[in-house]
């Protein structure tokens, strides 16, 4: 029988009822439950469960679509689902809570409760996760006293705000309070980062303090992972290479407090991809895809547990991309997290779905996995053009944010995210190598008398070397953009932005006198779509903003058979706005070439979908135009601006 699929995303809606043996009983009405362990096996309710899970993050992905999501999930085959939470996008500012739109994580979980899915919860508050800062918020930098993932009070005393507070909004959802969370993991791989374990048992203390289900930790598979992020009294548990971690927690893991049964806490589908020309699209080949499915039924066969990372990767909306310090660069993720993952960026199944559903459903009674549903094929949009609007420069205000002798942090002036430009008057001539600050913590495209004479990038560990001649009276642009704040190393303990340090040229005096301009982004400035139908667009001038729209096509409508793909084949690089919401950045280097555009953040055909560009190096001439695809697109191209080394 073929499923209406419209049938179908209607009643996931409304309570996910196609779900086999889902439950729609409420949380506050369901009795409360047990989950424990012995050495060997967790116990669900006293009776024995393997835990077959999956990573999806339900801040990477439309509300609108997370029922969905979650039933893919179970007619895959699993029965859990591992989720991080981003502490950053909880608390974007001090106090100020937000748990609406994507950020109602709580809803996610009883939608994954009605679905008759178990939750492990991975609150941090440090994450990793390829996320800006690994999920901490930037304005811990403000923090005196502040250092991140140690017994330091300042941190921890934060953290504790955090804690208490998903406490209070997520305790109902606990096994033992009768909702879908079984486990909670103790902050993340943490021995790859320090052995602070005075930090790791005040940080399980918090976590205790709001949830009584089991804490765990989760590690490599090396001796130094193991010994430096266990805890005594808190189950140990590897991730990576299953075979070599539950080796190595076999060997190096002795108290038996933390010892039962073996759990692959991230069984790695394929890896991020990251923003390079070099760097392609990473995806399962068949030989991958056998492998992966042989390991996997090698840790089923040992009655074994594992979470698969990702099950569904989903986006990184905004701003919200993080870096990993790679080879003294920033491998800087992309907005697609697809990961190569068995439900791809738009929630449709991979060749790793059929693969892995066929391998679980060996392990588990005939006829326990449900049908898979239906769903909608994308959608594709004609060929629509942009028009120039306005210059980015034009909107910085009309005083600076703040006017100093020495250029100032990014974080000093209350922002996160963005972009930041900085203005200084030449008071003497000037000639030789441009140095920004202690060293390149970004992109930082460099004008003179607004004029764009060089691109100088953190991605490469050899920056392109800019050269300036500068007469008294010229004015210097430095425009910053925030590409990520490194989420993974030690590198990400100092993680402040904009210029840290001060300005040479020439290996000369510090260039003293800025004025400095805070242009986070996060929204649309006001006006920088509508500007005049005769802006002109001049090459290495000031980022533009172009405008365009376009309508769904008839018979498909604003919901998962109105999802597409926009692909900008002639633009470089710039973020992209659909009806006001910040979808993220795009990137001509590639891999990624393509933005998923869910079709719920669409009109209706018939009313316009207003899109908005702020191309950061646009060209004289050039044709801006967008069309919806229903393939992405993945492929590289080279860095115009790369030079030197």
């Amino acid at each position: 029988m073929v499923l209406n699929w419209r049938a179908v995303l209607a009643a996931i809606a409304t309570a996910s009822t196609l779900i086999e043996g889902a439950s729609t009983i409420r949380v506050g009405n369901h009795e409360p439950g047990t989950f424990s362990y012995n050495r060997t096996t967790f116990l669900l309710n006293n009776e024995a469960y393997q835990i077959i899970g999956g990573q999806m993050d339900p801040q990477r992905i439309p509300h609108e679509y997370w029922a969905q999501r979650l039933q893919m999930a179970k007619s895959m085959g699993l029965n859990t689902i591992f989720s991080y939470l981003f502490w950053n996008d909880l608390e974007p500012t001090p106090g100020d809570w937000d748990f609406t739109d994507r950020n109602n994580v709580g809803h996610f979980f009883q939608l994954a409760h009605d679905a008759g899915l178990k939750i492990v919860l991975r609150p941090g508050p440090y994450v990793c996760a390829e996320h800006e800062w690994g999920g901490l918020p930037g304005w811990l930098n403000k923090i005196p006293g502040m250092a991140i993932r140690q017994n330091n009070e300042p941190f921890l005393a934060a953290s504790k705000q955090y804690i208490d507070q998903l406490g209070d909004v997520l305790g109902k959802y606990q096994i033992t309070r009768g909702g879908p969370i079984i486990m909670t993991q103790l902050e993340n791989e943490y021995g790859s980062f320090g052995s602070d374990k005075d930090y790791l048992n005040r940080t399980a203390n918090l976590l205790r303090d709001n949830f009584d289900v089991i804490l765990y930790t989760n590690d490599g598979g090396g001796k130094s992972y193991l010994d430096g992020g266990s805890l005594h009294d808190v189950l140990a548990e590897t991730d990576g290479d299953a075979q070599r971690g539950f080796a190595a927690r076999d060997k190096y893991v002795t108290d038996p407090t933390m010892l039962g049964p073996q759990l692959d806490g991230e069984y790695y589908t394929t890896w991020l991809d990251v923003w390079g020309s070099n760097y392609t699209h990473r995806q399962m080949d068949a030989a991958a895809l056998k492998k992966a499915s042989s390991d996997l039924d090698w840790v089923l066969s040992g009655k074994n547990s594992f979470s698969l990372y990702m099950f569904h990767g989903g986006t990184n909306w905004a701003f919200d991309a993080g870096a990993i310090w790679d080879k003294e660069a920033a491998a800087v993720a992309t907005t697609s997290y697809d990961y190569g993952a068995p439900l791809d960026e738009s929630g449709r199944p991979s060749a790793a779905y059929e693969a892995f559903r066929t391998t679980i459903a060996k392990h588990v009674p005939a006829g326990s996995i449900p049908k898979v549903p239906a769903f909608p094929p994308l959608t594709t949009v004609p060929k629509f053009s942009f028009k120039s609007a306005s210059g980015l420069f034009d909107f910085k205000g009309d005083s600076p944010t703040a006017s100093t002798v020495y250029p100032v942090t990014m974080d000093s002036l209350d922002q996160i995210r963005g972009f930041i430009l900085y203005e200084h008057t030449v008071t003497e001539d000037v000639e030789g190598v441009l140095a920004v600050g202690d060293q390149p913590r970004d992109r930082v495209l460099v004008y003179v008398n607004e004029v764009r004479v060089g691109v100088i990038d953190r991605i490469y560990k050899y920056p392109a070397t800019v050269k300036v001649t500068l007469k008294e009276g010229d004015k210097l642009s430095l425009l910053i953009e925030n590409m990520a704040r490194i989420d993974a190393g030690q590198r990400m303990v100092e993680q402040i932005k904009g210029i840290v340090g001060n300005v040479t040229v020439g290996g000369g005096e510090s260039l003293i006198g800025w004025e400095t301009y805070s242009m986070p982004l996060t929204e649309l400035p006001e006006g920088a779509a509508e500007g005049t139908d005769d802006y002109e667009v001049k090459d290495n001038q000031q980022p533009a903003f172009f405008r365009g729209s376009f309508e769904l096509p008839q018979g498909v409508q604003n919901d998962m058979s109105g999802d597409t793909f926009l692909s900008l084949p002639n633009n470089y690089k710039g973020v992209v706005w659909v009806n006001n919401r910040l979808i993220g950045r795009y990137w001509a280097i590639g891999p990624q070439q393509s933005l998923y555009i869910p079709g719920v953040y669409l009109n209706a055909p018939g009313t316009a979908n207003e899109v908005v560009l702020l191309e950061l190096e646009p060209s004289t001439g050039t044709e801006i135009v967008g069309e919806g695809i229903a393939e992405r697109k993945w492929f590289n191209s080279p860095d115009k601006n790369l030079s030197g080394k």
